[in-house]
């Protein structure tokens, strides 16, 4: 297996080299024109001359911004800021608060909703039965086949869904 091992990586570089050249704007290819850049990494891909000199002279290589370091480790380093856990930062503190207050209102919307329809149920069932005719016009308010609700009543979960 570790016979292959040094092929697969001209491979690797080759198809690295190859696609990077590709992905590379035409303004940031140094020296000669991408398609030129093209076929010398495909002519001399097997040997590595074609790939790296595409990594080492093909294209523009910029230094990182803000005039850092020269490593990600040293930009990282070298910023002013620093990283506040979500505990500590006001700002995700103040995002939680104001996510909190309106999930409050529309729980508070909800139960104002829930207490409305269970009143409005509570005066049908009142006016149904002060009239002694049940759901089905039977006189009862059983389903009309002798089974009640919970509470001896019929309620919308007892009864059966309607066949069009």
């Amino acid at each position: 297996m570790l016979r292959y091992l040094p092929f697969l990586l001209v491979l690797a570089l080759w198809i690295y080299a190859f696609i990077d050249c590709l992905n590379t704007p035409e303004s940031q290819v140094r020296g000669l024109p991408k398609v030129v850049w093209v076929l010398i990494i495909l002519l001399f891909g097997e040997v590595l001359i074609g790939p790296i000199a595409w990594l080492v002279a093909g294209k523009q290589r910029y230094r990182v911004a803000d005039g850092g370091g020269s490593t990600p480790a040293e930009w990282h380093r070298n910023r002013s800021t620093q990283w506040v856990a979500p505990d500590d930062n006001p700002e995700f503190l103040r995002s939680l608060r104001e996510e909190n207050k309106k999930d409050e209102a529309l729980l508070k919307d909800w139960e104002a909703d829930l207490r409305r329809r269970e009143e409005e149920l509570r005066r049908k069932e009142s006016g149904t039965a002060e009239s002694g005719t049940g759901t089905d016009g039977t006189g009862s308010s059983d389903g009309g086949d002798g089974t009640r609700g919970k509470n001896g009543r019929k309620g919308p979960e007892d009864t059966p869904p309607t066949t069009a």
